[in-house]
């Protein structure tokens, strides 16, 4: 009675008093024991068994077995056990035949069971549920099946766990007309009533998507527990019909009352999108209130929700306030944090679990090596490779597979081929992790060998190889060599169908010039997906069609195919580029709208839009707070400073981040170089140039030599600038003589502006902003017949100046002008506005400079020729189309005008209004007749 009650105490006292004890008693007390959990105490008592000379019966020795099998972790005295019942002649006794079937499955060893189960001279039908379950439970679906037959061929009956075996396996095959032959045998044996059956043929239904067979199964049972509630809700929420699913969990409360962790498991699962995310935080304060929040189980299913719902502080919330937490917990939250970019959280996560010496397995690795797989953490990636290796995880094929991602996306693919080299075993996505990491490394030729490679081995290429290899062609050789031969693959083995591939066909003919190609694949698609939908406007972004990513992603919206954060990024970097202040705005808002704007390439890319669109104050307002801003978004405040020539902002924001224990990279440097250059402070960016590879490791790269350059050049120090190309760590390409010759065009130097232009020609016979640069030099300097020279020149390789222009945006019409404009219905009244504002200027003592004006012309000719030019039309139309007292925002292609700045200061202190003009190079706030740039730019 006392063992039947699990008042195993009691029972055992008694067990102690008996001075005569039979079979009987030693069998009941270790049946209680086995009951209430007491595995070891099992064993022990089985010893003084030895002591007693008790005789070992089928009975005790089914009792030692199932401690063994429900300890988890008693396989060697399950073996010993098992000697014992061979030793003592008890091997062939069904029932103990049966719990070793049994003890075998749940060890992952079948093999040995199917010897057992062969070898025992009667089976009985628990011999043959216990056998069919080890087969379920290793995921050998198909041998379930097959001793099902097997059984009904030897005309054996069928029990309630037979049924459930059987019906789970159907679930799991994903075969209906299995699954309703087995249903209809269900119903003839009667047991479709049976709580642990009727709960199974729920689960296989719904997994078939028959939900009105699984609700009839589910209204018929004439009892119900909380597995039947789980099944049916679970059953609804695999068909997507949550809020079904939701109802159901509204009736478990009032009728069944009962709750687990598997409940709020299910219902959680699918709580992570913009739509379910409120019901998730519901059932989030129903676990608090229902005290299950100290539940590890719970708790980890809630730290799945957020983490998948990219809500980042509410993951971190649950995690510190979880009472007690599992190897599982820990690595939800490091995926948390390699998903949400955190790459420090997550290795400070790995620490405090290695001091703390907690258990770790090979998923703890996997994120950690995630966190690492990017340049800037290889010292940290190798460490955790190391600790790998340490662990005795280096040869776990999954580990192996993320260590090749790591040092992949890190850079050296010296290591991560050495990594695969070592591999004992490989699969399709170790394979899959080098030709990625040979594409992203810009390796085509050995991506397509390590392609041919994985054929030649028999391993057989999926989408994402196919992908992969795609992606490595980047050019229009490449597209010969490489791209067309891999799609005439694709097309022979049936993969042009694949969505994934045809994506990747989209980008490739696009990154390797092919636009048309890219188009033509995209407009043949019968399903056009978000992934196709991202893939055009990508492939749109990279030739430089801004107004047609927008327009994409106009037509997406329409076409009901929803954005992710992928269209809301290249969106809003569209909207940067084109500088369409309320498109991107629209996109933003639409972004919070569907829950996207805390992602942070979503949150980044706005920025980037509210910085180049003159709306820092915006800008600031969606910035994320230090502790949880990525080096990305550090980057991009850095450099909306040096546009805005806020230079003691850039400086001070660079040593806030560095202050947060982050390391600036080659962006970083790029954007606080270009902020020195942008004020002229030559010592300062010759001292952050020096300190960029000295103290933190950054090696200068083509864009930091062209900062120096231009910081040197453009305060008149040209012989130390041409020094200092002499002297880069990198050859000089055309950017460097073009930034160069700029600077010549500055301070008139006409003899080292011929040496820049020559090795310009060189590099580029077509460049025509080396001549148009060259030509403005020999203007400048009166130099006229070379500059007849340099356009005929030009007129030889047709080679045409790009006409400046600039623009104002007004409502939802972009308002353009070129030099001397007059195709505008407004055309009247703004030369009358231009004519009122020249005598206002030079009434408060303006004095036009002619040096501007190109032109061998008289005086007067030049003066008139700077009023035709486009920033000064864009001026008049935006005075005359705006409120007094608002900003005006005007655009231009090429740098500003010397003369047309001079009058824009005018204006601006004459009107009283603040006029922000934005070149390719920077901005400048002109307010009170003074520029943000103190008139260096």
């Amino acid at each position: 009675m006392y063992s039947r009650f699990a008042l195993v105490d009691c029972a055992r006292y008694l067990f102690d008093q008996l001075s005569v004890r039979n079979a009987a008693s030693w069998n009941t007390m270790m049946s209680g024991l086995v009951r209430v959990g007491l595995y070891g105490d099992v064993m022990l008592l089985f010893r003084e068994t030895q002591n007693f000379s008790v005789r070992p019966s089928g009975f005790l020795v089914s009792s030692l077995i199932a401690a063994c099998d429900r300890s988890g972790c008693m396989f060697g005295e399950g073996i010993q056990v098992h000697g014992f019942a061979i030793k003592v002649g008890l091997l062939y006794d069904v029932f103990v035949g049966s719990c070793l079937l049994h003890f075998y499955g749940a060890y992952k060893r079948v093999f040995d069971a199917q010897r057992i189960f062969e070898e025992m001279p009667e089976r009985n039908v628990v011999s043959w549920t216990s056998l069919m379950f080890g087969y379920l439970d290793n995921g050998d679906f198909e041998n379930v099946m097959y001793l099902y037959q097997e059984m009904r061929k030897e005309e054996i009956s069928c029990n309630e766990n037979t049924f459930a075996t059987v019906i789970a396996a159907c679930s799991s095959l994903e075969d209906e007309l299995l699954g309703l032959k087995v249903l209809a045998h269900v119903v003839k044996s009667g047991f479709e009533t049976k709580v642990s059956v009727a709960n199974s043929l729920i689960n296989m239904l719904g997994s078939l998507g028959s939900l009105k067979e699984a609700y009839y199964v589910f209204s018929h049972m004439d009892e119900r527990d909380t597995i039947s509630w789980n099944s049916i809700i679970s059953a609804h929420v695999q068909n997507g019909l949550f809020g079904e699913s939701m109802r159901f969990f509204h009736f478990m409360r009032h009728v069944h009352k009962k709750i687990n962790s598997t409940t709020l498991a299910t219902l959680l699962s699918v709580c992570s999108s913009v739509d379910n995310l409120k019901w998730g935080k519901g059932i989030h304060s129903l676990v608090i209130k229902l005290g299950l929040d100290s539940n590890v189980c719970t708790c980890n299913s809630l730290l799945g929700m957020y983490s998948e719902g990219g809500r980042l502080d509410d993951a971190e919330f649950v995690f510190k306030e979880m009472p007690e937490r599992d190897l599982i917990s820990w690595n939800s939250m490091m995926t948390c944090y390699v998903r949400g970019g955190r790459s420090l959280d997550v290795l400070k996560l790995l620490n405090e679990m290695l001091q703390m010496k907690k258990a770790i397995n090979y998923v703890t690795f996997m994120s950690a090596l995630a966190a690492c797989s990017n340049s800037e953490c290889i010292a940290e990636g190798k460490i955790v490779h190391a600790l790998v290796i340490l662990s005795g995880l280096h040869e776990n094929l999954a580990v192996g597979n993320a260590s090749i991602t790591m040092y992949a996306k890190s850079g050296p693919m010296v290591e991560a081929k050495k990594v695969f080299q070592m591999m004992p075993k490989r699969n399709q996505v170790t394979w899959n992790a080098l030709i990625g990491g040979l594409a992203e490394n810009e390796e085509p030729d050995e991506a397509v060998k390590a392609f041919q490679l994985m054929r030649e081995e028999g391993i057989k290429a999926d989408y994402i190889t196919l992908s992969n290899v795609l992606g490595a062609c980047l050019t229009p050789d490449d597209l010969l060599k490489h791209g067309l031969p891999i799609h005439a693959h694709i097309v022979l083995t049936g993969f042009e169908s694949n969505s994934y591939v045809q994506n990747s066909l989209i980008t490739m003919y696009a990154k390797c010039g092919d636009l048309q190609s890219s188009e033509c694949i995209f407009d043949g698609l019968l399903n056009k997906n978000t992934i196709s939908w991202n893939a055009i406007i990508a492939a749109n972004a990279h030739h430089g069609l801004e107004e047609e990513v927008l327009k994409c992603i106009v037509k997406m919206k329409n076409a009901g195919i929803d954005l992710d954060q992928f269209s809301f990024s290249e969106g809003l970097a569209a909207a940067a580029k084109l500088a369409v202040l309320e498109e991107g705005q629209q996109l933003h808002c639409l972004a919070v709208k569907h829950g996207l704007d805390l992602d942070p390439f979503v949150t980044n890319a706005a920025m980037d839009m509210y910085g180049k669109c003159a709306e820092m104050d915006d800008m600031l307002r969606i910035l994320p707070q230090p502790l949880n801003r990525s080096r990305l978004s550090w980057n991009i405040l850095i450099s909306a400073f040096a546009r805005h020539g806020y230079f003691q902002k850039a400086r001070e924001t660079f040593n806030e981040m560095l202050e947060m224990g982050l390391k600036p990279d080659h962006v970083t440097f790029v954007s606080l170089l270009s902020a020195c250059s942008h004020r002229g402070l030559v010592e300062e960016g010759l001292t952050y140039y020096a300190a960029m590879s000295k103290e933190f490791n950054v090696p200068p790269g083509i864009k930091h030599c062209v900062c120096i350059i231009d910081l040197l050049g453009r305060s008149g120090r040209l012989i130390e600038a041409e020094t200092f190309i002499n002297e880069m760590p990198v050859p000089p390409d055309a950017l460097v003589w073009r930034t160069l010759l700029a600077s010549c065009k500055i301070h008139g130097n006409l003899e080292l502006g011929k040496k820049a232009a020559e090795h310009l020609f060189k590099l580029d016979p077509s460049d025509e902003s080396a001549y148009v640069l060259y030509s403005n030099i020999c203007a400048t300097t009166g130099k006229w017949g070379a500059v007849e020279d340099v356009r005929r020149q030009m007129g030889s390789y047709n080679i045409k100046k790009k006409p400046a222009c600039s623009w104002v945006k007004l409502r939802d019409q972009v308002v353009l002008f070129g030099m001397g404009d007059q195709t505008h219905p407004q055309t009247s009244e703004i030369y009358a506005k231009l004519g009122e504002l020249r005598k206002l200027i030079k009434e408060a003592g303006y004095v036009p400079d002619t040096s501007f004006a190109l032109q061998d012309t008289d005086e007067e000719q030049k003066e008139h020729n700077l009023w035709n030019h486009s920033e000064r039309l864009a001026l008049s139309f935006g005075l005359i189309n705006t409120p007094n007292g608002s900003t005006i925002k005007v655009f231009k292609n090429l740098r500003v005008c010397g003369d047309c700045h001079s009058v824009y200061k005018f204006v601006s202190g004459i009107i009283r209004r603040k006029i922000i003009l934005r070149d390719p190079y920077r901005f400048h706030h002109f307010s009170g007749g003074q520029c943000s740039c103190c008139d260096y730019w």
